[in-house]
């Protein structure tokens, strides 16, 4: 992106039609200043240091004091050197004049060469980077501070042009999570599910929401940030990359930034192991193409199977149908011709669930289900895991409905296939919920609770979704 010579954005037009669109000013006042910064002057010893360490170059004056390399620097802006510390020897110290005094930092080397979180392959680039960020920082405080104050992220192309169009076709394609009470009906002695009334509540619009996937990034070449429009100043590490949609800030104005990161397909690497919400607005689907598909197929030819989910397919063939959807996504075979065995493709459907960063039932949200279970009340346990059902992101909310809507098909044909309720429930349990930290004592005395959570969300989703 080239800079502009004006550091406003006034007279920059801003519109949802696409003809009309105007790209921002790019303020160049930082970028201006990082020209200006001092230059590295190398202060080279003139004899040879025996015990200057081999990743350090004539700059190395061995064990000198603060007061003699100050001399050394006196009068030259940009100047550096680098000494051993005579009250900790063993450990080096950079000396760098700027402003008219000498700064001295605490040198280390690790294969690369640090004084802070920043690491840089020679002490030259150490200090070039040094001096443009206190050039800039010294020069231009006040400017910093108010730098995010007028962004101008809601006017960027793909922010003003595309969130209407991705909310809009997200929202409308998914069904919104009743809000139900229940309660006794005392004219019905029949089954609980059959003593529920519904009694709906106002619905609250739901978007998918996303955060941006940050990420500290090294920008070749000069580069300006897309909330707040000014230079991302800086050798290396100048600021921070979104890896899913792309979105390139600096790091305070990251914090910043909506969650509404609209993820690039041509980013998203993989489609197992991938964020949840990140799948599904990346393919502009309420729910992931893996689910929709393996259950599509199950539904289709595999209901009678005996001990479906329980029995399990090959390992190497449902590691194939992972390859395939990681290839080619929605265009994978997933077919009878491919798998005759519906076992692989329910091995390869639960192997999804399993593998998410987040599962489905999110980390957040585990003890508050996990408590649900526990109560002793038959209606104060389902509404319970319909509140927390309503706290959940909206594509795990639609995933989870969609998958308990199906398994309740499976029990419908509990005859033939042999799988009931409680039999999905023991094996979905583990599945859908994992504890927030991963300890084998808590997954084993939760499990009891997973399984009923489950049964419980399969024999009343009519109800619960």
């Amino acid at each position: 992106m080239a800079a502009s010579s004006n550091s406003s954005l006034s007279g920059s037009s801003v519109s949802s039609d696409p003809e009309d669109y105007q790209p921002p000013i790019w303020k160049s006042y930082l970028y201006q200043l990082q020209q200006e910064a001092p230059r590295p002057k190398r202060i080279t010893c003139p004899q040879e240091m025996e015990s200057r360490p081999k990743y350090y170059g004539r700059e190395f004056h061995g064990m000198i004091s603060r007061e003699y390399a100050d001399e050394l620097l006196v009068g030259a802006e940009g100047a550096y050197l680098i000494r051993e510390s005579q009250r900790q020897p063993g450990t080096h110290t950079l000396a760098l004049r700027f402003g008219h005094q000498t700064l001295n930092y605490r040198l280390f080397y690790d294969g690369k060469h640090f004084v802070g979180e920043k690491r840089f392959e020679s002490v030259h680039d150490l200090v070039t980077d040094a001096l443009i960020t206190l050039y800039i920082e010294t020069k231009a405080a006040e400017y910093i501070a108010k730098m995010t104050t007028n962004p101008i992220y809601e006017h960027l192309g793909y922010t003003s042009l595309l969130k209407g169009t991705m909310v809009h076709r997200l929202s409308r394609g998914r069904t919104e999570p009743r809000r139900v009470t229940f309660q006794r009906d005392e004219r019905i002695s029949s089954p609980l599910v059959q003593r529920t009334a519904l009694k709906d509540t106002p619905e609250k619009q739901c978007f998918y929401e996303k955060i941006h996937n940050f990420k500290v990034h090294t920008f070749r070449g000069p580069h300006w940030c897309e909330y707040c429009a000014n230079f991302m100043w800086g050798l290396i590490a100048q600021g921070v990359h979104c890896s899913d949609c792309g979105l390139n800030v600096h790091k305070q104005c990251s914090k910043l930034v909506p969650s509404d990161c609209q993820p690039d397909l041509r980013r998203i690497k993989k489609v197992y192991s991938c964020d949840l919400t990140t799948l599904v607005k990346a393919h502009n689907t309420t729910r992931p193409m893996v689910v929709d598909m393996c259950i599509r197929e199950i539904e289709l030819r595999g209901m009678n199977s005996e001990g479906l989910y329980r029995v399990s397919g090959f390992s190497e063939h449902v590691e194939e149908v992972r390859l395939a959807f990681d290839r080619d996504g929605d265009k994978a075979d997933i077919s009878a011709s491919a798998y005759a065995d519906i076992n692989i493709i329910a091995g390869a459907l639960k192997l999804y669930l399993r593998d998410l960063p987040i599962p489905v039932i999110t980390f957040d949200l585990y003890s508050t289900f996990i408590q649900s279970a526990k109560l002793p009340n038959a209606e104060s346990r389902l509404e319970a895991i319909h509140e927390s059902l309503l706290q959940l992101p909206p594509a795990h909310y639609e995933t989870l409905r969609y998958l308990m809507a199906h398994l309740k098909r499976v029990t419908q044909l509990a005859k033939d296939n042999l799988m009931s309720s409680e039999n999905l429930g023991i094996v979905y349990g583990p599945t859908l919920m994992q504890p927030p930290e991963q300890n084998a004592l808590i997954t084993l005395n939760d499990m009891r609770q997973q399984k009923l959570v489950v049964q419980l969300m399969i024999e009343h989703e009519d109800v619960l979704f």
